[in-house]
């Protein structure tokens, strides 16, 4: 079973810029041992669960309309982790932030295939 630690997030000035880690560890057996799909979810209060962006293993990205040209995701295959560099936040942009992996899907769009989650990291952006 994969384990999923996050990190970086925290307080920011609308116009800042964070920096969000997820190392992913754990999973020694099964088809796939290292993610097909990389992800970051966000919820914001009172809002559903919504998919941000997503990489996939060979650096394929997709990204929300809502955070392009503004966000940038990226991996490290070789240690199982991924980042997500946020720059331009905007208040709108504070949630909790998910890391999420798929062993399985190659589909970075369809949020089902990511089936592995972080534990979440707030993100607040003040104006």
């Amino acid at each position: 079973q994969a384990r999923l630690v996050e990190s970086g997030g925290g307080l920011v000035q609308a116009g800042g810029s964070l920096r969000l880690s997820c190392e992913v560890s754990g999973r020694t057996s099964g088809l796939t041992v290292r993610p097909t799909i990389m992800g970051w979810f966000r919820q914001a209060p009172g809002k559903e669960r919504e998919l941000v962006t997503g990489i996939g293993s060979g650096g394929n990205t997709y990204y929300r309309d809502f955070v392009k040209g503004r966000f940038t995701i990226s991996r490290d295959n070789g240690r199982n982790i991924v980042y997500l560099q946020m720059n331009n936040l905007k208040p709108e942009d504070t949630a909790v932030y998910y890391c999420a992996v798929g062993y399985a899907s190659s589909v970075l769009a369809a949020p089902g295939g990511y089936d592995h989650w972080g534990q979440g990291t707030q993100v607040t952006v003040s104006s």
